[in-house]
């Protein structure tokens, strides 16, 4: 069964404000485990979601003891390197469109709309000339072996209207580490071999405290 998880509302201030420490803090973790088979990951990745009413925030916290990156374009194909990834879709049922959001360490970003009503690379569509008008992503290190990147997304790009209080979704992470093993891992995983995060019928359930129908 695929997971879900409450995603708390909070006060952020302004548009691009972040949350602090303190509040992230107040947020439950949800960990990334392997996307072949759900097995704990070597290197581990927690994720806190929340939101404002008007937009989704999500905090990707990374060990990394190899953090690199070489790409700075948006749109860049992020994916060949190291990267956090976020696929959404309004609604409860399994997407055949949905959202498609990377950050890698150096703050770049890929945002796209995929079309993919198999479930299938050889049928999907990815339109990457799209791009989250009021998207923004911060990346920091922490402390020595850890990165994070802070991602606010408003639903005005992601849907149209008001947003529905029940979203499928599936969180990710592409760690490569030079001269290491390439591992990918999941907050739902995806258990096929070689690894593919686009599987929208493994995408976990967000629902919004505070948009009534479901708590």
């Amino acid at each position: 069964m695929s997971p879900e998880a409450i995603v708390r509302r909070v006060e952020r201030e302004g548009a691009r404000g972040a949350l602090d420490d303190a509040a992230w803090s107040c947020i439950p973790a949800l960990a990334l485990r392997r996307a072949q088979d759900g097995a704990d990951p070597l290197q581990a990745t927690a994720v806190r979601v929340a939101h404002d009413g008007d937009a989704l925030l999500v905090r990707f916290d990374c060990s990394d003891r190899d953090i690199w990156a070489t790409h700075t374009r948006r749109d860049a194909p992020l994916w060949e390197e190291e990267a956090v990834e976020l696929f959404m879709a309004p609604g409860e049922g399994d997407p055949a469109e949905y959202v498609e959001i990377e950050v890698n360490p150096l703050g770049a970003v890929f945002d796209a709309r995929v079309s993919n009503p198999r479930g299938r690379r050889d049928s999907m569509r990815v339109d990457a000339r799209w791009n989250a008008a009021g998207l923004v992503a911060a990346v920091d290190r922490p402390s020595p072996g850890a990165w994070r990147a802070q991602i606010v997304i408003p639903w005005v790009d992601v849907c149209p209207g008001p947003p529905p209080p029940v979203w499928r979704a599936n969180f990710f992470r592409i760690e490569r580490p030079r001269g290491g093993v390439h591992e990918f891992s999941c907050w739902s995983p995806t258990l096929v071999d070689p690894p593919d995060f686009h599987k929208p019928a493994f995408f976990g359930r967000l629902v919004l405290d505070g948009f009534g129908g479901r708590p």
